[in-house]
């Protein structure tokens, strides 16, 4: 029954979204809207960020979380930026921010939002993050533009139900790609992708502070076939405290590992798991 559930739903929204394309028609690319994330071009058939962003905002609580961990001189590395909705208001109380985005379409939207909020201390790259140089094969999902993901190990109904197209794209390990670069703060939401990413960068988890990633058991399952244990393995030992925003609690590391083992086996994700070093 849940099975159908979640099989409705995504028929409905995709409904939705085709038929917000079809009133627009093909030649419109995106819509500018103001939003409490800054002005932004978004895509019409995005009705996850682009709808929430065009009924005023996105992520307003996670902005809130991000900007208590940094400082004006602090340094951030955001792996998965989309269309800008994080980084745009998180590069207003910062130095500087690295933002990663892998779909080709989305970053030309995050290149086009940097430029209408005038922002000038952002530096992206067109790549996906991965543990080694490499060509991946990757979804680009259109009702959820966000879910867009590198090939899933195992195919499941809820990364191909709006038929995305299939592309081939640029990966790299971000301690190769971003050698010289040091970070106060990663922010890491890539759809099931980040076991890959975090092998690929060791250094640079050796030398932040906060590291905000997210856990969502049916990803780590599905898009990189591994359980919550290896996961949890690629996060250094130094990060000791960790807070879970869904749980609302600041745990130590052993048990929150605790905590999240169980939450793995019971399906019950986090947006954005937040691991510091004390």
């Amino acid at each position: 029954m849940k099975s159908l559930y979640w099989r409705m739903v995504f028929f409905l929204k995709t409904r939705k979204s085709r038929k917000m394309r079809k009133s627009l028609g093909t030649n419109i690319r995106a819509i500018i809207t103001q939003s409490s994330n800054g002005l932004f071009a978004v895509d019409p058939e995005d009705l996850e960020v682009g709808e929430k962003l065009r009924k005023g905002g996105f992520g307003l609580d996670e902005i809130e979380r991000i900007k208590s961990l940094i400082s004006d001189d602090s340094r951030v590395l955001i792996v998965g930026s989309h269309i800008g909705s994080l980084v745009i208001p998180i590069s207003r109380h910062c130095k500087e921010v690295v933002a990663i985005e892998a779909n080709p379409k989305t970053y030309e939207l995050l290149s086009l939002n940097l430029r209408l909020n005038n922002i000038e201390n952002v530096v992206s790259h067109n790549i996906a993050a991965s543990e080694k140089t490499e060509i991946i094969t990757f979804f680009l999902n259109t009702v959820n533009s966000g879910g867009s993901k590198r090939a899933p190990k195992q195919s499941h109904f809820m990364y191909e139900y709006d038929s995305p197209e299939r592309v081939e794209i640029q990966a790299h390990a971000l301690d190769t790609h971003l050698s010289n670069h040091a970070f106060d703060l990663v922010l890491m939401d890539i759809e099931g992708s980040e076991f890959f990413a975090l092998k690929g960068m060791p250094k640079i988890l050796q030398e932040c502070k906060s590291l905000i990633v997210e856990f969502l058991p049916h990803h780590l399952r599905n898009v990189a076939g591994v359980d919550a244990q290896t996961f949890l393995q690629q996060i250094p030992e130094r990060f000791t405290k960790v807070t879970i925003p869904s749980q609302n609690v600041t745990l130590s590391r052993e048990e929150a590992q605790a905590l999240l083992l169980k939450m793995f086996r019971d399906e019950k994700g986090d947006d954005g798991l937040i691991f510091q070093v004390e």
